[in-house]
């Protein structure tokens, strides 16, 4: 009976993952129309870059309630409040056509609704999961929210009518879909005990400080330069097909990212840093070639650069989750989880910077300079992986 119990959970794992593909969906249906609304608004680089920034200002609040919420009240009670919020936000950024300042709005909603759906959504399919597949299948979902939202709202802005407003109605669409699903699925924490808020006392563990928090900013960043900063540096050699091509460029960067795991799955091992050196390898080594996109102005070099950076991407979120799924808790899965992730979307802050200090500095040399803070990176958290390995990995808890 309890094979049967666990058999089914594991069958519904999907449904609380739609929800976390269309939070996803709504999170990144943006990205591809940068390049529109700078042009249409007449806005400056930094200022376009910015409202795709904004995001981080209501995602890590979101996050950082979201999980120690779901973690006191339930996973249901978070996520179904999520979609409805990342409707809202999507609703805000329709209206954005008319001003810089709906998409700003817009823009911070949504980080709100991904902050609290990733963090509990994360702990909800990892707890419907079968062993092991945790971390695969919330990379997955939010992969595919985060491939499929911006190339169907980029090929809907380039080809079709009204292209601040028929972008954004799949995901409404998609929301709606979810909404009843994520009802259905099975609840897995039950409400008791204290609400633990923003107290996680996992994160003063020291691998946490000190291998985790290092390595999450390149979880997105690297994904963010490829996302937002990538297609307006050779902008002007895609003769007039910028947003279809960014919106090829996020899909290539959210799937390289899924097709990575299998790879992260089987570099993987407990005691060795094996899977954090191949991450931050990738991600340097995506870095370089993004360098040589910038400084050749090559569209085809920027499409090998979002592969490399989507496949070092993908990497790090896993080594990221099951770094986190061996230190957390018996009760503190979201909370911990929510904590990573905050630290890990900073990384979508990466291309304000860069887009500020592109009026004085090329933008190749801008990327080497990146590709340099992450060489060190991984020299730091290899050395500290390898120093810390026998207290690091305390095994509270299955990993999955």
């Amino acid at each position: 009976m309890a094979r049967v119990m666990e058999n089914e959970r594991d069958r519904a794992w999907w449904r609380a993952g739609l929800a976390v593909t269309s939070v996803g969906w709504g999170a990144q249906q943006f990205a591809p129309l940068l390049l529109m609304y700078q042009s249409r608004l007449g806005l400056s680089p930094t200022v376009i870059q910015a409202t795709f920034g904004l995001y981080i200002v209501g995602l890590i609040p979101g996050l950082l309630l979201g999980g120690p919420v779901s973690d006191r009240y339930g996973r249901r009670r978070v996520m179904v409040p999520a979609l409805v919020v990342s409707v809202a936000a999507t609703a805000l950024l329709v209206l954005g056509g008319s001003g810089v300042g709906w998409l700003f709005a817009g823009r911070m909603l949504a980080g709100v609704a991904s902050g609290a759906a990733f963090s509990a959504g994360a702990a909800w399919i990892k707890e419907l999961s079968a062993a092991g597949q945790g971390p695969r299948r919330l990379t997955v979902t939010m992969s595919a929210g985060f491939g499929l939202g911006p190339l169907v709202a980029g090929m809907l802005a380039q080809w079709a009518p009204a292209p601040t407003v028929l972008p954004y109605v799949p995901h409404l669409i998609l929301a709606a879909v979810a909404f009843p699903l994520v009802l259905g699925a099975p609840e897995t924490r039950r409400a008791g005990g204290p609400l633990r808020a923003l107290r996680v006392p996992e994160t003063r563990e020291r691998r946490f400080r000190t291998v985790v928090v290092p390595l999450a900013p390149w979880v997105f960043g690297s994904a963010a330069i490829a996302m937002a900063y990538l297609p307006g540096v050779v902008e002007t050699h895609l003769g007039g097909h910028a947003l279809v091509f960014s919106a090829l460029v996020t899909l290539l960067t959210a799937f390289a990212g899924i097709f990575a795991q299998p790879l992260a799955r089987r570099v993987d091992a407990p005691c060795r840093p094996h899977l954090l050196t191949t991450s931050m390898a990738i991600v340097v080594a995506g870095l370089l070639v993004a360098a040589l996109a910038a400084a050749t102005v090559q569209p085809a070099l920027v499409v090998v650069a979002a592969l490399v950076l989507g496949a070092g991407y993908g990497c790090c979120q896993v080594c990221g989750l099951i770094e986190v799924q061996r230190l957390a808790g018996p009760d503190g899965l979201a909370g911990l989880t929510a904590a990573y992730q905050a630290v890990s979307y900073l990384g979508f802050v990466v291309p304000l910077p860069l887009a500020a200090l592109g009026r004085d500095v090329p933008p190749g040399v801008l990327l080497l300079g990146v590709a340099a803070l992450a060489v060190i990176t991984l020299v730091w958290t290899t050395a500290r992986a390898r120093t810390r390995a026998g207290e690091a990995l305390p095994e509270r808890q299955p990993v999955s």
